[in-house]
């Protein structure tokens, strides 16, 4: 096994334009088991990654309440219209006679719990683009700003 991990390894190089570990078409970054030192004409260095430090984001203080506040919106949003879905489905599948119960003409009440269902799940989404946009992103902006990230 060690020995398939060598062979596959053999078959890495490093890129003389940017020194990055590639395979050995030279093409495409090596994405796993890549080495990474790379070769100056000075000496040998360690290759620190360019860009942000995820480890490090993920675990900070702000991105742990970021996440928790995300968790506390749409868990109970997703609970809870599962559970309105389910009672629709029960509904239909065994309260004929309720659902059949006409309201005005010909609309039911299957009818109508079935509309609701659409503008249930489009008043969902409206609530998550607004709570996204007034508690989330300002919180992302922040972090990806700590974090030295610009796009």
């Amino acid at each position: 096994m060690h020995s398939d991990l060598h062979h596959d390894l053999h078959h890495v190089t490093h890129s003389p334009a940017t020194g990055n570990a590639t395979e050995e078409t030279g093409q495409m970054p090596v994405l796993f088991g890549g080495d990474t030192r790379t070769e100056t004409a000075d000496s040998a260095t360690e290759h620190r990654p360019q860009g942000p430090d995820f480890e490090r984001i993920q675990s900070s203080g702000e991105f742990v309440a970021l996440r928790s506040r995300l968790r506390r919106f749409v868990f109970p949003m997703s609970l809870l219209f599962f559970a309105w879905y389910l009672a629709y489905v029960l509904l239909a599948a065994y309260a004929h006679d309720f659902m059949s119960t006409k309201l005005v003409g010909h609309v039911n009440v299957a009818m109508v719990f079935g509309i609701l269902q659409f503008a249930s799940t489009i008043a969902i989404t409206v609530a998550y683009v607004r709570f996204a946009n007034h508690r989330i992103d300002p919180q992302v902006e922040d972090i990806r700003v700590r974090a030295g990230v610009t796009e």
